[in-house]
């Protein structure tokens, strides 16, 4: 990809033995429009406690399968459930910005760190290469989990309106809104619809576009067809390619 092109980085999070189906259905979405492995998968290491990757050794054959054909795998917390008891501005955050899922939002530096560290170790251990970055289930970071993140050697981080380097927050590598859906109340789809319908010709203009895809997506038509068209739009004059390019 030549420097001066535009991108469009896609991804699919929540990437978990439990939405195996969803995940393979959201991955032939994206292929059809976008080409094969030309986006990135955010791996759950234990979804809420109830799917622990570490004992799926099906689902982490298909994990290394897809990043040998060059998918970009991004560590996605570890439970993806967030458990902290949140006071002020992150209270806010964590009852409007998510279904209890901010799980980065409220832990302590060291909390953070450990599964941090471990999340990166189990999902490399899988794939046998570096994960491409870490991501916060929710896109929400405390202060315990900025501080972590640039501990831990992750090559790139991202939340709803950046991707930056680790260490370097004060240099955003890109900048301006993910494009993602919201399945679970009638309202949130239909706000999350008519955002991906503005966006569709209103970020035109950015180097660099995100589109978010998660399991819950594929529950309803209306979301179905809205990512539908926002891959073709957003294809049209954008390139689609790999977190990794922003590195270069």
């Amino acid at each position: 990809m030549q420097v001066s092109e535009k991108r469009l980085l896609a991804s699919i999070h929540d990437v978990a033995p439990c939405f195996e189906s969803q995940v393979d259905r959201l991955a032939d979405l994206i292929e059809a429009r976008l080409g094969p492995a030309r986006y990135a998968m955010l791996v759950v290491p234990d979804h809420w406690g109830r799917a622990p990757l570490a004992e799926a050794r099906g689902f982490q054959a298909r994990l290394r399968a897809w990043a040998d054909s060059g998918v970009e795998m991004f560590v996605h917390g570890w439970f993806h459930r967030d458990t902290a008891e949140h006071k002020g501005a992150a209270s806010l955050k964590a009852r409007h910005m998510t279904a209890g899922e901010g799980e980065f939002l409220g832990l302590s530096h060291a909390e953070a760190l450990q599964r941090m560290r471990d999340g990166k170790a189990l999902v490399e251990d899988i794939i046998g290469k570096p994960a491409a970055g870490f991501i916060a289930p929710a896109w929400l970071y405390g202060p315990g989990a900025m501080q972590a993140l640039g501990e831990c050697g992750f090559a790139l981080a991202e939340d709803h309106m950046r991707v930056w380097r680790p260490g370097q927050e004060d240099k955003p590598l890109a900048r301006g809104p993910v494009v993602t859906w919201a399945s679970r109340s009638t309202m949130r789809t239909a706000s999350s619809l008519a955002f991906a319908a503005l966006a569709r010709p209103a970020l035109q203009p950015l180097r660099t576009l995100r589109l978010a895809v998660h399991p819950g997506d594929m529950t309803k038509v209306s979301i179905v067809a809205s990512i539908d068209a926002t891959l073709r739009a957003f294809s049209r004059r954008h390139v689609p390619g790999r977190y990794a390019d922003l590195l270069k």
